[in-house]
């Protein structure tokens, strides 16, 4: 995973998911800035969506959350 600085408001979002899905929400968010900036040619990440999504449940296919 590359290197980032975090916003104020991505970092917020990232200490409102439980220690262990960190790394989940790490990877969502690296990959979805990838999508935007391939689809968009910008970024644009509402880190609290992503979040909720990762809180819900979300997880890379191929891998699972022990």
């Amino acid at each position: 995973m590359s290197k980032q600085i975090r916003t104020e408001k991505h970092e917020e979002a990232r200490n409102s998911v439980p220690d262990k899905l960190k790394p989940v929400f790490d990877h969502f968010v690296e990959d979805y800035i990838f999508a935007c900036q391939m689809r968009y040619g910008k970024r644009f990440v509402s880190y609290v969506v992503l979040a909720d999504l990762v809180k819900a449940g979300w997880r890379r296919s191929e891998e699972e959350v022990k």
